[in-house]
């Protein structure tokens, strides 16, 4: 026991400065009310993209890959590509490898790993491809041999046919060696540049009725280690005031909000009042005084303010929305006709690995 501790302490200690990037390719034949071809890809062991059969699109699941796939929107579209291309692959695959082993029907699973692991102690950089059948290992590629290593015998066959494609072993290489370490070092730095930023709100105060209470509202910040109160007199107030939760926006920022009773204040003490919202990590609060002049109302003449700046915003909205659409629909013209003047439309994995 005292033996088994000791390893996992060691592995924790050895293992922590490593990063992974993992993508898990799962195709199925006969299994009822189960998607056919389903990718996963991970990074450091959470997954950050999705694909299925079903779906049809590729979906990202984390803020930062989220905000990662919006400032690197070609590479958004290249997984989009791949995900439709690759399950055709892999369904043909599998019916190749049905037919190999003489199997006409049944429930039957082909899986794939593939990625590399990358040390930012060391250096170290570690490649691997896999497959296996049926819950089974079935081959693998030494990618220090160049060769594929047949976990059973009715792999040999593909084996010798992949290990006389050179030009497709140094592809393996290539990749997994360069290519995918270099994408999951910009993986982790941008993960870590978004997690560690620091992103400061805009703060308003609103009020639906001259004798409603007052909130004071802050959003677009981040992270979400934040307090948000009323005070009065440099003191913070814990009467008469509502603190709301703080609540994710579709961006990945946060807001939050707080009211302030307003019913007793004297008028000539209002200026005794502000909202104070502070950030972990930043030393300057940011203050808003409560003043008439920079509520934001819903009532008299703001409503007509408020409605003619709304249309104003509509009309400005749909003439940028048309320029985007058109700008768009010329880049992607554009785009799709350089890529596919410099890249064929093979898919990368039938490249990297041949048909069985």
């Amino acid at each position: 026991m005292k033996k088994l501790l000791a390893f996992l302490f060691f592995c924790h200690v050895a293992c922590s400065v490593k990063h992974s990037l993992i993508l898990f390719i799962t195709a199925t034949s006969g299994v009822p009310d189960f998607p056919e071809f389903m990718v996963s890809i991970q990074v450091d062991e959470v997954q950050v993209g999705y694909c299925d059969s079903n779906i049809r699109t590729a979906e990202t699941k984390q803020d930062w890959a989220r905000k990662f796939m919006k400032d690197n929107p070609r590479q958004l579209e290249y997984y989009v590509k791949e995900c439709y291309n690759t399950q055709h692959f892999f369904r043909a695959t599998i019916n190749s490898l049905m037919k190999l082993l003489n199997q006409t029907g049944g429930v039957h699973i082909l899986q794939r790993m593939s990625g590399c692991e990358w040390d930012d102690e060391t250096g170290e950089i570690r490649g691997f491809n896999q497959y296996g059948y049926d819950g089974e290992d079935f081959i693998a590629l030494d990618l220090q041999m160049l060769t594929w290593i047949a976990s059973k015998p009715q792999a040999f066959i593909t084996k010798l046919r992949w290990d006389t494609d050179k030009a497709r072993l140094e592809f393996n290489k290539n990749y997994f060696i360069h290519l995918c370490p270099d994408l999951l070092k910009k993986y982790v730095q941008y993960r870590k540049s978004f997690l560690q930023r620091t992103d400061h709100p805009s703060v308003s105060l609103l009020q639906k009725t001259p004798s409603s209470q007052v909130t004071c509202h802050a959003t677009g910040f981040y992270p979400d280690r934040v307090d948000l109160f009323w005070r009065k007199d440099g003191e913070e107030l814990h009467e008469d005031v509502d603190k709301g939760e703080i609540l994710p926006n579709h961006d990945g920022t946060f807001q939050m909000s707080v009211d302030l009773n307003i019913s007793s204040i004297a008028p000539e003490d209002w200026k005794k009042y502000d909202c104070v919202f502070q950030l972990s990590g930043v030393k300057d609060d940011l203050i808003t005084k409560l003043d008439k002049s920079v509520i934001r109302t819903n009532w008299g003449k703001s409503v007509r303010t408020v409605e003619s700046r709304n249309e104003t915003y509509l009309s400005l909205f749909c003439i940028v929305g048309l320029l985007l659409l058109l700008l768009c629909i010329t880049g992607l013209f554009i785009w799709r006709k350089k890529t596919n003047a410099e890249i064929c439309e093979t898919s990368l994995w039938q490249i990297i690995d041949p048909s069985f």
